[in-house]
């Protein structure tokens, strides 16, 4: 029997960097930096592609409780070194308008190499996520959690939905953030792999093939991490509320002890085709949460809002075994209200389509709650 995995967590997010003047993105980063990576007061930041993207990332959490206590640790560290240098920090998956070919691209030589082999792709790649890991040690179940999991990403990216502008237009989609990494290959709802090996093979052929140097370059929803003992998750946008982004975290949790608990039993969740997970994923992207998907064991439409009360009622008891049923509420609240991408679009037809108040609303809000 496989050991019950250690379940810690550790969350990535990548903000935008703002001129509070002209509430554009500002190419920034290589001024906050020294070198390619820069540890100040025991936080890494990181630069990204784009030079007005910046990445941080939680250590490893042992519950979901440090996780928030590090997440608001992290999100008032660059709030505060960026505004100690005049600029902003804002947590939502697209710039409302700022336009992607206005960004240039960090000058560093991973990022340059990436230009080189994406091209265009690369340059419009102007979106900002967030990445959720969960330690799971044992490898044949990460790989076997990979394949169940899947049914319930598009749940999930339909809760963090918060990119519904791009350059200047209200896209239509809550996620566009999501339509737009779809265009780099090896990404979105990945295939079956029955086993360990399955995936090692595959892995091993891209390599071989030259096709990717190693797995870091694959870029799935769901992935097992290339050198850490986790599943990462990947599907979400980010979140603009601290507290929306830990209850996700928290169902993450939630939905792997679950399914290692269904293990133990030699039981397991039934594992469906990508294409029909992609159909689920679609509605998410373009409804969020005030769409329909498919329940694919009742072959019906149901809303979108039912099916995430569902999951939450499956793994009821493990959020009360973690000890993390509080943030059910939150999830339960963002049900009732809505995500960021809803309030987002609320905010600019308040303000009869004023992009800039949109913005200045993101930049409060991702301070809200620290």
């Amino acid at each position: 029997m496989i050991e019950r995995p250690s379940l810690t967590i550790g969350i990535e997010e990548e903000y935008q960097i703002i001129d509070p003047e002209t509430r554009e993105l500002r190419a920034y980063i290589t001024d906050l930096l020294e070198g390619d990576k820069l540890i100040m007061i025991e936080r890494e930041v990181m630069p990204e592609l784009h030079q007005s993207m910046v990445e941080l990332g939680t250590p490893v959490c042992h519950t979901v409780d440090q996780a928030r206590e590090e997440l608001i640790k992290q999100r008032q560290f660059i709030i505060n070194l960026a505004n100690s240098q005049g600029v902003e920090i804002l947590a939502a998956s697209t710039h409302p308008f700022s336009r992607w070919l206005d960004q240039p691209v960090t000058p560093y030589p991973r990022y340059l190499g990436v230009l080189e082999e994406m091209q265009m792709l690369a340059r419009r790649l102007l979106i900002f996520g967030m990445h959720v890991h969960i330690g799971v040690e044992d490898r044949a179940f990460a790989i076997d959690t990979m394949n169940v999991v899947r049914y319930f990403l598009p749940h999930i990216l339909a809760l963090s939905t918060s990119s519904p502008f791009w350059m200047g237009r209200r896209t239509g989609l809550k996620s566009y953030r999501a339509n737009i990494f779809e265009d780099f290959p090896r990404s979105g709802i990945q295939d079956i792999y029955r086993t360990e090996g399955d995936y090692d093979n595959l892995v091993q052929t891209l390599v071989n093939t030259g096709c990717i140097p190693d797995a870091s370059k694959i870029w799935w929803d769901v992935r097992p991490h290339h050198k850490y003992p986790t599943l990462e998750f990947r599907v979400c946008d980010i979140c603009t509320r601290v507290d929306e982004a830990i209850a996700i975290a928290a169902l993450f949790q939630a939905i792997v002890l679950w399914l290692w608990k269904l293990r133990r039993r030699n039981i397991t969740f039934r594992v469906y085709r990508r294409e029909l997970i992609e159909e689920n994923r679609w509605r998410a992207m373009r409804y969020g949460l005030d769409g329909k998907m498919i329940d694919f064991g009742k072959s019906a439409e149901v809303p979108t809002r039912q099916l995430i009360r569902e999951l939450l009622s499956l793994v009821s008891e493990e959020f009360e075994e973690l000890g993390t049923t509080q943030y059910v509420t939150t999830i339960e609240s963002m049900l009732m209200h809505g995500t960021s991408a809803d309030r987002q679009l609320r905010v600019y037809d308040e303000t009869n389509g004023d992009l800039k108040a949109v913005v200045d609303h993101l930049i409060v809000e991702t301070k809200e709650g620290l």
